[in-house]
């Protein structure tokens, strides 16, 4: 699984898995709304793929996961990822992040991959700023994990000890070190799940304004309807192996979750998902 790797994964994957299997993303395509994202929280999307995923297979024994799944992420696009447990999300994450050697069909990504996971897996024997500089080949990497550090409001915690920090803190230190490593694919498995209300509100601003300043197209793999509503340009739900259903938001940002189109965007979602009011399909 994805959290068992200690550290952000970065590098440049661009290659091709040789396989047999093919496929095409389908479901419904849906708008929130007509008004554009706002301009201060939105990357600029180019139109160019960042990755681009064809007939992606990936079988564990008589378990197929993956079933010839397609999937384009454009730059700077902040995509969310749904399903439910066990659907092959984090196994999509693997994928694309280069830890799954084992999948089938066309796999390629443009640049450098990071990765920030549920838990942020900060090195406990080397200080904050020290974690963002592991593995990190720039020049000055103190300055640049310092100043990524700052970014995230954790300037006075650059010498602190992982195990000091508070959750929030933690991970805001986890987002830095993938971040410092100036990404073109920002891969986020969960890191918000283990946070408290509050904090994950801070957080996902924080991730918000990270994406605006940085520009690295994002997915996003969550279990968390609302969130995705709130951060995402697109919502897929992957189910039977393959990406069911696809809906586009453009409310404008910041949302508010009490927006209708959000709110009917929800129930499709739920729907999608299997959850009606009464509970679980």
């Amino acid at each position: 699984m994805a959290a068992r790797v200690p550290v952000p994964v970065s590098g440049t994957v661009n290659s091709t898995v040789t396989g047999t299997a093919t496929g095409t993303v389908t479901g419904t395509v849906s708008d929130a709304a007509d008004a554009p994202v706002n301009a201060s929280v939105n990357a600029s999307v180019s139109g160019t793929a960042v990755a681009t995923v064809r007939g992606l297979t990936r079988r564990f024994g008589d378990r197929t996961v993956l079933d010839g799944l397609d999937l384009t992420i454009e730059r700077g696009e902040f995509v969310a990822l749904l399903g439910r447990s066990g659907s092959g999300k984090s196994t999509l994450l693997r994928a694309l992040a280069g830890l799954d050697e084992e999948v089938e069909g066309g796999l390629e990504v443009d640049g450098s991959v990071a990765v920030a996971f549920q838990e942020p897996r900060l090195v406990p024997w080397k200080r904050v700023r020290d974690n963002l500089t592991l593995g990190l080949n720039v020049p000055d990497p103190a300055g640049r994990a310092e100043a990524a550090l700052a970014e995230v409001g954790l300037a006075d915690r650059a010498r602190a000890w992982p195990l000091t920090l508070s959750g929030g803190e933690a991970q805001r230190a986890s987002l830095a070190r993938a971040l410092v490593r100036d990404p073109g694919l920002l891969l986020l498995d969960e890191p918000f799940s283990a946070l408290d209300a509050l904090t994950r509100i801070t957080v996902h601003r924080l991730v918000l304004d990270l994406w605006a300043a940085h520009g690295p197209a994002v997915l996003l793999v969550t279990h968390d309807v609302d969130e995705a509503l709130l951060l995402a340009d697109r919502i897929l739900v992957l189910d039977g192996g393959r990406l069911a259903h696809e809906w586009t938001v453009t409310a404008p940002r910041p949302r508010h979750r009490d927006h209708p189109d959000l709110l009917t965007l929800r129930a499709a979602l739920l729907s999608a998902l299997g959850v009606t009011p009464e509970g679980p399909a």
